[in-house]
């Protein structure tokens, strides 16, 4: 009876009562007792004393593990850190920060934000929160994390240290809710082409699109590139709202399909969004719900995709909360493109380390070098209405692959890059001529700009743009930050020859200005300036001008 009380519980508990009808009971109820009576002999008779929490967590994972790749546990309290990237805001002091030296550095304080309005200044070293020194003291970027989120309305003590002014200075910041946004940035590529970036699929994306492609259609936008590379997916429904931006209505968009799910169709409802053509860019980190919005334009000959083959993230998660906060996100269906592509790419149970290193198994095979070094077989090509061919088979197949160019990004900028070489640079030196930099480049006047910009109120458009585009045309990166970021390799033992450290300077000196840039202005500055950098941005650019690719694109 006990046994078939928790069954009830269980079914109740994930909110599936379906299962009732497709689990034969009494071979659950056999299960279920061997999982108790384990638990029960581990607790009572195993040899050395036991986390039986952790004993049960194990378990879970280790049934977990052998379902798929996706299927995964979070302990309760890691599930708050886990959601806030998708769930549009978290409750702290709003600062971009990094931690150089041992001590947190403001990179920049969130405009209007709890952090800004206290005084708090780009560059003010914070040494300690509430009277607990967290500079100095090897403290983990987790735990001073911790000490400075709280609930809305909570106060919190920063002690300051700011260059070029005595002493210690501390600052009263009230919490308050901090917008989480997910696109990065959004631009004018010239006078008629705009730049999206997204950085995941959250609870806000299709709103933050909604509002950032307003903006570019007021300023002469007609084509479009909407980058995708690294997207590591998100909301179902924030693919499918996005989606419906472009599609006609009754189009579909995506399906799933599953054992007790059955299928789900998702199709447009409307297309409100007056864009000729559309270029997407992906690259092997793009998944799950970046594949959603890809794989809909490619099959509806909506768009181009150009790039490399995206992750192949085809498996639907649904969250189960469990009694103690902690979360279970089980499979339960496939993804299917329009014309029936599953994105899912091929994974042998239990065998999680061969999955995660598809990309360096794609790196041998050719396949990121050579575009010729992909082959399909009949069985995985997909015909389009329009006539194109599209291959399944695993993540989207760009229709304009983009090999990946090994000369100029090399294995030494990738260590620089691993070990914060490259960021931990940029801020070093601009901390030390920042006062100079803000002067010349009239930063205050664009922070005022920006501050009216979100407000909703009339502001100048020169504020925003004239001293970037001054940083832009005539800042080079010094000798004094070349010696500092070799200084700093050789600081992390990375060496390398005279040539590849040339080669690699090119590259890296865009990056650097990028993040000057970035920390001066905005997030979107920075790909402004190292987009240009990118192949696949640069063929997602060349593409929107070859007719031929837009043959059977439908272009509104």
């Amino acid at each position: 009876m006990k046994l078939k009380i928790i069954i009830l519980f269980l079914l109740t508990l994930v909110g599936l009562p379906l299962i009732a009808q497709t689990v034969d009971r009494k071979l659950m109820e056999e299960q279920i007792q061997k999982l108790i009576i384990t638990q029960g002999a581990i607790a009572q008779l195993y040899v050395d004393t036991v986390d039986l929490s952790k004993v049960t967590e194990d378990a879970i994972r280790g049934m977990l593990t052998e379902l798929d790749p996706h299927s995964t546990y979070t302990p309760a309290k890691e599930v708050q850190s886990l959601n806030e990237p998708l769930e549009g805001s978290f409750e702290g002091i709003g600062v971009q920060f990094s931690i150089t030296d041992d001590t947190l550095v403001v990179i920049q304080p969130v405009s209007g934000g709890p952090s800004e309005k206290a005084g708090i200044l780009a560059g003010d070293m914070v040494i300690a929160v509430n009277d607990t020194a967290i500079a100095g003291v090897k403290m983990s970027k987790e735990l001073i994390m911790k000490r400075l989120r709280g609930p809305k309305g909570s106060k919190v003590i920063l002690s300051v240290k700011r260059r070029g002014v005595k002493g210690i200075h501390k600052f009263e910041v009230i919490r308050d809710k901090i917008p989480v946004h997910t696109i990065d940035a959004a631009y004018m590529i010239d006078a008629t082409t705009g730049y999206v970036r997204i950085n995941n699929f959250g609870a806000t994306t299709n709103m933050e699109f909604i509002k950032a492609a307003s903006t570019l259609l007021a300023s002469g936008m007609k084509d479009i590139i909407i980058d995708l590379q690294g997207n590591g997916g998100g909301y179902l429904h924030s693919a499918v709202d996005l989606s419906n931006q472009f599609l006609d209505n009754n189009e579909m968009i995506v399906y799933t399909e599953g054992r007790t799910t059955g299928r789900r169709e998702y199709r447009a409802t409307r297309g409100k969004m007056h864009i000729n053509k559309i270029v997407i860019l992906v690259d092997g980190y793009s998944a799950s719900a970046a594949e959603i919005l890809a794989g809909a334009l490619q099959d509806n000959d909506r768009g181009i995709i150009v790039g490399r083959r995206t992750f192949g993230k085809g498996l639907v998660q649904r969250p189960i909360n469990l009694p103690d906060g902690s979360l279970v996100r089980l499979t339960i269906a496939h993804y299917y493109s329009p014309v029936g592509r599953c994105f899912q790419k091929p994974y042998v149970k239990g065998d999680k380390k061969k999955y995660e290193s598809d990309m360096l198994d794609r790196l041998n095979s050719g396949e990121l070098l050579h575009a010729d070094s992909i082959h399909f077989p009949d069985s995985l090509k997909y015909t389009t209405k329009g006539g194109r061919i599209v291959y399944g088979g695993g993540g989207i197949m760009p229709d304009l692959y983009v090999p990946l160019d090994t000369t100029t990004y090399t294995n030494y900028h990738r260590q620089l890059a691993a070990k914060s070489c490259i960021n931990q640079t940029a801020l070093k030196w601009l901390n030390d001529h920042r006062k100079q930099l803000v002067k010349q480049y009239n930063i205050n006047a664009y922070r005022k700009a920006r501050a009216r910009q979100q407000e909703g109120k009339d502001y100048d458009l020169a504020d925003l743009r004239s001293g970037f585009e001054l940083f832009k045309q005539e800042f080079t990166i010094p000798q004094d930050m070349i010696d500092l970021l070799l200084a700093k390799a050789k600081e992390a033992k990375i060496e390398a020859p005279d040539s590849i450290r040339q080669a690699s300077m090119p590259l890296l000196k865009t990056q650097l200005k990028a993040l000057i840039a970035r920390d001066l202005w905005d997030i979107s500055n920075y790909f402004e300036l190292v987009n240009p950098a990118n192949e696949i941005y640069r063929q997602g650019l060349q593409a929107l001008k070859d007719e031929k690719l837009f043959e059977n694109i439908q272009i509104k």
